[in-house]
């Protein structure tokens, strides 16, 4: 049984998965809008997966006979003045979120509630591999965005990139 104080955090983390997702979405229409295709392919996927966290989260819930409290999802109010400001607003949402999963997991650990910690184990390391993505983003475009053709080729780097659905299965 999930105690309240753990089934509260996760249903909370139900809807700040949902907002990343929202919030990338955001940062894929900017990047769309300013002819970055690339990017906004990068954060389209993003916000796939960020989907699919929820997703699981809701799942996990349900299996553990809890009730699932969807709350409205905040509209992303971002200022965008130049290119790299999402790299670096998205590369600071990591570290929240990585912060919000480990506030659930010592939650967890505090209760006792080892099959929570399980569950969450996987997004623990999913978190620091988001993170890496993240920085690395910000880094290549500090070191080559300010060129135009360095500019192109990362973002047909960024366009390359396809969707993996998380291989996590509640089942």
């Amino acid at each position: 049984m999930v105690s309240k104080k753990v089934k509260d955090l996760l249903n909370n983390q139900v809807n700040a998965e949902f907002y990343s997702a929202y919030l990338y979405l955001d940062f894929s229409n900017y990047y769309k809008d300013a002819g970055l295709d690339g990017y906004a392919n990068w954060y389209m996927i993003q916000a796939q997966e960020e989907r699919d966290h929820a997703m699981l989260f809701i799942q996990y819930l349900q299996q553990q006979g809890e009730a699932v409290v969807l709350e409205a999802i905040d509209k992303p109010d971002k200022e965008y003045k130049e290119f790299i400001d999402p790299l670096e607003m998205g590369a600071e949402h990591e570290r929240v979120v990585t912060d919000l999963i480990n506030k659930i997991y010592a939650a967890a650990y505090e209760e006792h509630d080892f099959r929570t910690m399980q569950f969450l184990d996987w997004f623990v390391k999913e978190q620091a591999e988001e993170e890496d993505n993240a920085d690395d983003n910000v880094t290549k475009f500090k070191l080559f965005g300010s060129d135009s053709r360095s500019l192109y080729e990362l973002d047909a780097e960024m366009k390359a990139r396809v969707y993996t659905a998380p291989s996590l299965t509640l089942d």
